[in-house]
């Protein structure tokens, strides 16, 4: 089986898996790596995943990996993962869990334009609250990494709830 029919194979497979999970199963690949090949499979959802989550869904994948014989019976290592920064964003949900970031967008006339995404919705997405350009008239954008950002206030917001003392504090009781 060649490697985009095995990509097409795992992610008909596993798209299920990962839906039932909760998330939004971003990309499948299978590399050589040795004499195994490493599973990478990226998974996404609104809020963000944990690593909690990302354990669930391991568990979820390896299973079906094991249930079915789309490896061939090769030895594999599995890696279930979110996206990084350099993810392009070229759906509604990425530019939706993109929310408060500064992007760079490629249009598809070629220009460019680059804002903080203010507001995405089904049909577009508005940068710094004044423009706004509809899918149509995108062809993909890209988080911009920012080391000195003075304007965390929508981030704040997309944290709320995050409590990072609790859940330490939660990890050390457990052992």
């Amino acid at each position: 089986m060649g490697s985009d029919a095995r990509r097409g194979r795992l992610v008909e497979l596993l798209g299920p898996v990962v839906a039932a999970e909760g998330f939004d199963l971003e990309d499948v690949t299978v590399t050589p790596a040795g004499r195994r090949r490493l599973v990478r499979v990226v998974v996404d959802r609104d809020g963000g995943v944990s690593l909690d989550d990302v354990a669930d869904v391991s568990q979820s994948v390896s299973k079906r990996l094991d249930e079915e014989d789309v490896l061939g019976g090769s030895a594999y290592v599995l890696e279930v993962t979110s996206p990084g920064v350099d993810r392009p964003l070229t759906e509604p949900r990425h530019w939706r869990r993109a929310r408060g970031r500064l992007v760079q967008a490629e249009l598809s006339d070629g220009a460019s334009a680059e804002g903080r995404v203010t507001e995405a919705d089904e049909t577009g997405v508005e940068l710094d609250g004044a423009r706004r350009i509809a899918y149509a008239d995108l062809v993909r954008g890209r988080v911009q990494v920012e080391f000195n950002r003075r304007d965390a206030g929508l981030d704040d917001e997309l944290d709320e709830g995050l409590d990072v003392d609790e859940d330490i504090d939660d990890a050390d009781d457990e052992g």
